[in-house]
């Protein structure tokens, strides 16, 4: 990533994208807590990382957690809270990518941290951290980073698939 913040009408962009996601009984769980690069957020929200995502996500234009309402406003458990999260989050980033960003999510960050540091109730599931930015230059990148830049690779889709039962 560049490194160049992205500006609030451009998060609010992807936010909304992630509002029209479908989710049960329209609960919408889904919470988004960010931080921008150059805010003194930023720092806070940086530092939740493991460390193997703190140098490439320092380039991130934001930092942002997913947190999704285990409960619905009545009350009762929201047994799809993840799932509609889920949802909402693959709505943000394909509109990232539409719009040229990178959005690239991530489970290595401290959890119970962030919850702590960004004062989280606990009828809410922290779920994951995503950093989205503007792509960077490949000659910035360390060598390490570099061989990294590489699509991930996918089992067929006959390993995830089965009719009538798990495993076919």
């Amino acid at each position: 990533m560049s490194g160049d913040a992205v500006g609030d009408e451009t998060l609010m962009q992807l936010f909304e994208a992630a509002r029209w996601a479908p989710s049960s009984a329209n609960g919408q769980p889904w919470r988004f807590v960010y931080a921008r690069a150059g805010t003194p957020f930023f720092a806070r929200f940086h530092d939740l990382l493991a460390q193997g995502n703190k140098s490439w996500c320092s380039r991130a234009g934001a930092l942002v957690v997913v947190i999704s309402k285990k409960v619905f406003d009545n009350g009762r458990p929201s047994p799809t809270h993840s799932y509609d999260t889920g949802a909402a989050w693959m709505s943000l980033a394909l509109e990232g990518s539409a719009l040229g960003l990178v959005v690239h999510g991530m489970a290595g960050f401290d959890y119970d941290r962030a919850r702590v540091e960004l004062g989280v109730p606990e009828e809410y599931a922290v779920e994951a951290m995503f950093a989205v930015g503007y792509p960077g230059r490949i000659d910035d990148l360390t060598d390490v980073e570099r061989e990294r830049e590489v699509p991930s690779g996918r089992r067929p889709v006959s390993d995830s698939v089965f009719e009538g039962s798990f495993g076919g």
